[in-house]
């Protein structure tokens, strides 16, 4: 039997009439310009079969070795044609049911009681426990060789960790187990990719060149195909030695079971461990943290670890770190910088910034990520988000939009932290506990201002004037809170209405819902300097804020405080 990956269709594609269909990876690159994006099972799929395609697409270009390469390859529209050589040449190791040596598998692959699990093992649309919150309740008996092959590729990536069962011939096996060794290698990252109008232009746009400042790539960089097949036992310990080794690091050992109808079910166990550490100049598609906690437990004067995803804090809300530029040099030390941006983004900043890409040219930023609960032993949560954005925010010589777009999130943190303070403001007039009604009405804020801020960004790259559009983004803001905050203020009910007497810093105030409402719109002036608002000028006399010089409540998180709890 055989399912050739190369001939048969299994990557889902969309149309550009929205039609969703499968293709073979022949068909993928072929016609990767009538194709919008892929489409998988879960956006992570999505995320672990683009890093496929770029690496067969790196491998069988041989490059790009620099930007210029890279540029003739964005002008013409069969850039792609040397990939049907190369996939006639590797045709047998992309064989899904090959004997010897099936894709991303390991033949003969057996526990020593010869057990067979559930598909469930793989597929990571079924929830630990929860078999009810998904179609394939209770469980995936069987799945065509397709979807199979797909969910493969995401267990290399995505699996979790925990205890798995043995297999012959590892002799990290103890008693018939293997205690965790943590997850696939892209559950380590907080993905980050550039998706064009077509999968063509997203295939390029990742595809960073040999000589980029941000990545190191070494002779030995092959992907796994271009290896010998795996064995049971880990192999070396060793680093990645580029893209293409690292987007098909073989990070589990599996083995599927099928009959000439489907796959039913899958032998699992740990491949080869890959530390998350300092990988920051091989893996560009993903921005990382400096740990100065891993620092001192490692005795290393430096280490970079992979910054994941906050499920709960919108893409646009950490624009500035996508739009960051990497420092020249890393400085040894407490200098070294805290954050470096995704190779991926610094790539298309020195594409546009050298011409090669025009300045109105338009692309999204992708977030992929998995949430891991209990020990990483399930994905509780995926995160999945896209920015629309003309490439001059990434221009390195004129930074005017990038700095007006990073300024106007700060306006709406503002503009929350004002709605927060007041929410605040009613619940101590009426008596109550105050930390429910400011995390609540934040969340409101930040809801209310999200697509608007999308909207706001994707015409940004189109105006001449960055910084009267960013006058306009204010104006929308305060309306947007204001908006918000006399809903508050008319659902505080009587017991605000008639207030109370609450001591400051500075003595006692009358508070009521009249009172809450002008310092609200004091605050708000204040931050945003809308023409419409209250001017900025001597703080009211009766605002706690004023007296104590700080807001009413527990003070609201500065973005940078607010950054450094989610690094903590």
């Amino acid at each position: 039997m055989s399912f050739d990956l190369t001939e048969r269709p299994w990557i889902g594609v969309l149309d550009r009439d929205g039609t969703q269909q499968e293709r073979s990876l022949r068909e993928v690159f072929a016609q990767a310009g009538e194709f919008r994006w892929i489409v998988g099972d879960v956006p992570t799929q999505e995320f672990a079969l683009v890093r496929l395609l770029l690496a067969i697409a790196h491998d069988a270009l041989g490059g790009p070795r620099g930007a210029d390469e890279w540029g003739a390859w964005w002008e013409d529209e069969d850039c792609f044609a040397p990939v049907s050589a190369y996939l006639d040449a590797h045709r047998e190791r992309f064989d899904l049911l090959h004997p010897v040596a099936p894709f991303f598998q390991t033949a003969g692959l057996r526990t020593a009681r010869d057990e067979v699990f559930s598909l469930n093992r793989i597929v990571a649309d079924v929830p630990n426990g929860e078999p009810f919150f998904t179609s394939r309740m209770p469980s995936v008996q069987r799945l065509s060789f397709a979807e199979a092959a797909r969910w493969v590729v995401h267990t290399h990536a995505y699996d979790t960790s925990g205890i798995k069962t043995g297999v012959v011939g590892d002799s990290r096996a103890k008693g018939g187990k293997v205690y965790p060794l943590g997850v696939g290698w892209a559950g380590n990252l907080g993905g980050v990719f550039a998706e064009g109008d077509t999968l063509r232009e997203t295939l390029l746009l990742n595809l960073v060149a040999a000589d980029a400042a941000t990545l190191n790539m070494g002779p030995d960089d092959r992907p796994a195909w271009r290896r010998e097949p795996c064995g049971p036992e880990a192999g070396p310990q060793r680093r990645p030695a580029g893209v293409r080794d690292l987007y098909t690091w073989q990070t589990r050992r599996l083995r599927l079971h099928f009959d000439e109808a489907s796959v039913h079910g899958v032998v699992l166990g740990y491949g080869d461990p890959l530390p998350a550490r300092n990988l920051h100049e091989r893996e560009p598609m993903t921005r990382w943290r400096r740990s100065k906690t891993q620092e001192k437990k490692l005795g290393e004067p430096l280490v970079y670890l992979p910054r994941e995803h906050d499920p709960q804090r919108a893409v646009w809300r950490g624009l500035s770190s996508l739009l960051a530029e990497r420092p020249t040099a890393a400085v040894q030390g407490a200098e070294a910088a805290s954050e470096l941006p995704a190779g991926v983004l610094e790539w298309i900043a020195q594409l546009v910034t050298e011409g090669f890409l025009p300045r109105g040219t338009r692309f999204r930023a992708r977030i992929v990520g998995a949430v891991y609960g209990t020990k990483q032993s399930k994905i509780d949560e995926i995160v999945d988000d896209r920015l629309s954005m003309a490439v001059v925010l990434m221009n390195r010589q004129d930074r005017r939009y990038a700095q007006q777009a990073i300024s106007a999130v700060a306006d709406a943190d503002e503009a929350v932290s004002v709605l927060g303070d007041l929410a605040v403001d009613l619940a101590r007039a009426a008596g109550s506990s105050t930390d429910g009604p400011r995390s609540r009405a934040r969340e409101q804020g930040w809801d209310a201002l999200d697509a608007p801020y999308r909207s706001w960004l994707e015409d940004l790259g189109g105006v001449s004037g960055p910084e009267e559009h960013r006058g306009r983004w204010r104006a929308e803001v305060n309306r947007v809170i204001r908006h918000i905050g006399e809903q508050l203020i008319a659902g505080a009910g009587d017991t605000a209405w008639q207030g109370r007497t609450i001591t400051t810093g500075k003595g006692e105030v009358w508070l009521n819902s009249a009172s809450a409402e002008r310092w609200f719109q004091h605050r708000l002036g204040k931050a945003l300097g809308h023409p419409d608002s209250p001017k900025a000028g001597p703080a009211d006399e009766d605002d706690p804020a004023a007296k104590d010089d700080a807001p009413a409540g527990p003070g609201p998180e500065t973005p940078a405080a607010e950054a450094e709890r989610a690094l903590a």
